[in-house]
């Protein structure tokens, strides 16, 4: 029998300090038998090294199948490809990446090595990266900044009104004013020869007075504490009513025919007339005026005073706008850009000496001015007649109506002047215009004999989109 040839000991990846201190001992045999070994797994390699870690091998990975790797470009798509893929998955700060719009020639392509930022955390690079990424949706804002959220969506408005009143005899003259909202929510309303108040808050009329067949409402307008209503006549007189108890307490002269359009300052009225003059009346003097402004060569239809009392802007149909003060019996800005009447006038609740004006059929523009310099801000064609212009106190927004010949009512945004809504249902010019206490609800007034109230303008604290009525509470009744 052929001697048995010694076994080979088994290799183990220890450390040599550590191969000393093993002993093996030899395999235990039982009656001249061996216990069975485990089978042994062919393996392609002659001597296979066990080990308590695995280290990935980068070379085996096939990397290259997924251009992950800085391997030379076949051609121009290839390089453009894999630039876009890899600024996709790593951002722009990776290895290798360069914008795709250089002008350079690439140099010379270097040798493949691995990726260092394959399995390395990164952090955001959404800013910077949203200019080099062709996928990104991003919308671009002043000075190159870019965002990558959407643009707000327009604020939702309601198209038709929740309330119509019937107005019998409102009068279709664009030189007249004969709608106003007074701070204590009571509305004003001038018919033919009488004025009506409606109460927004119960919808309760009451008849404040009536003229007399020999005279007429020409212009109605409240007092700032909402107590008192300055009322123009046909005759040119200026009366002053105590809406509480609808009893007069005051009868001003001084125009020779008609009065047109008022206005009130903390404590004067103003009163503008067919007889081209601006009377400045002061209820705490016994005469009826204390200081004539003349500076229109035409029939004054617009007046307002500015927030802070310190300049009156007034209309003609000369086609001028003045701006005068109180310290002068001159204007200090004479404005000749538009080219029809100008009525409607607004000043900006929110920017002081931003005064909006708006011309007649011819003219068609609103245009902004700064009062401080008499330069003018903007212009813009609305297409049709400008019949009178209001700041929203809440948003910086402004509600225009209009007259010949679309007859609509338009939302707009300040400054970009971007429409936010157009409103559409009267049947002729919308005249009068007037806004609520709160400045969210606009009623509009027409040669149709109806008043209109519309939602347009969300809260001043909210300023969420308003609530639309609907047409299951949209009401109808007379005002008188």
């Amino acid at each position: 029998m052929a001697a048995a040839t010694p076994e080979a000991k088994p290799r183990l990846n220890v450390p040599p300090s550590m191969a000393a201190a093993l002993r093996l001992d030899p395999p235990v045999v039982v009656g001249a038998r061996r216990l069975a070994e485990p089978p042994k797994t062919p393996s392609p390699s002659k001597a296979t090294t066990y080990s308590d870690r695995f280290i990935p091998c980068r070379s085996s990975s096939r990397l290259h199948n997924f251009a992950l790797l800085d391997s030379p470009s076949k051609s121009k798509d290839d390089t453009t490809y894999s630039r876009l893929l890899r600024a996709e998955l790593f951002g722009p700060d990776s290895p290798g990446l360069r914008p795709a719009a250089a002008a350079t020639p690439d140099p010379a392509p270097a040798p493949a090595s691995p990726n260092t930022n394959l399995f390395r955390f990164k952090k955001d690079h959404s800013s910077s990266s949203a200019a080099t990424s062709p996928f990104a949706d991003c919308t671009a804002g002043s000075g190159g900044e870019t965002t990558a959220s959407p643009s707000k969506p327009p604020r939702k408005v309601p198209k038709t009104p929740h309330k119509v009143l019937d107005a019998p005899s409102l009068q279709d003259d664009f030189y007249l004013n004969l709608v106003d909202w007074s701070s204590q929510n009571m509305l004003a309303v001038g018919l033919g020869t009488c004025v009506y108040l409606w109460s927004a808050s119960n919808s309760k009329v009451t008849k404040l007075c009536d003229l007399g067949p020999r005279d007429s409402v020409c212009a109605v307008h409240w007092s700032r504490e909402g107590s008192y209503l300055a009322i123009g006549t046909g005759l040119g007189d200026v009366q002053i009513w105590d809406s509480s108890r609808c009893k007069r307490i005051r009868n001003m002269g001084g125009h020779q025919t008609r009065t047109g359009v008022l206005a009130w300052s903390s404590c004067i009225l103003s009163s503008g007339s067919r007889d081209k003059n601006i009377l400045q009346h002061d209820i705490r003097v016994p005469s009826d005026y204390v200081s004539i402004f003349s500076g229109h060569r035409s029939e004054v239809c617009g007046l307002k005073w500015s927030h802070d009392d310190r300049e009156l802007a007034s209309g003609g149909n000369d086609n001028q706008l003045l701006v005068w003060n109180q310290r002068s019996q001159q204007p200090v800005l004479r404005l000749t850009e538009h080219t029809a009447a100008v009525k409607a006038i607004a000043w900006s609740p929110h920017q002081q000496g931003l005064l909006a004006s708006g011309g007649g059929t011819a003219d068609r523009c609103i245009r902004f001015w700064n009062t401080a310099n008499g330069n003018v801000l903007n212009s813009i064609d609305t297409g049709s007649q400008v019949c009178n212009l209001a700041w929203c106190k809440n948003v910086n927004e402004l509600v225009s109506t209009h007259g010949y010949s679309q007859n609509q009512i338009m939302v707009w945004k300040y400054p970009s002047m971007s429409k936010v809504a157009t409103l559409t249902g009267h049947m002729m010019r919308v005249l009068y215009l007037a806004s609520s206490p709160d400045g969210q609800t606009i009623v509009t007034g027409a040669g149709d004999e109806t008043l209109r109230f519309w939602n347009i303008f969300p809260s001043a604290k909210t300023q969420t989109p308003v609530r639309d009525i609907g047409l299951w509470s949209f009401s109808r009744s007379h005002i008188r």
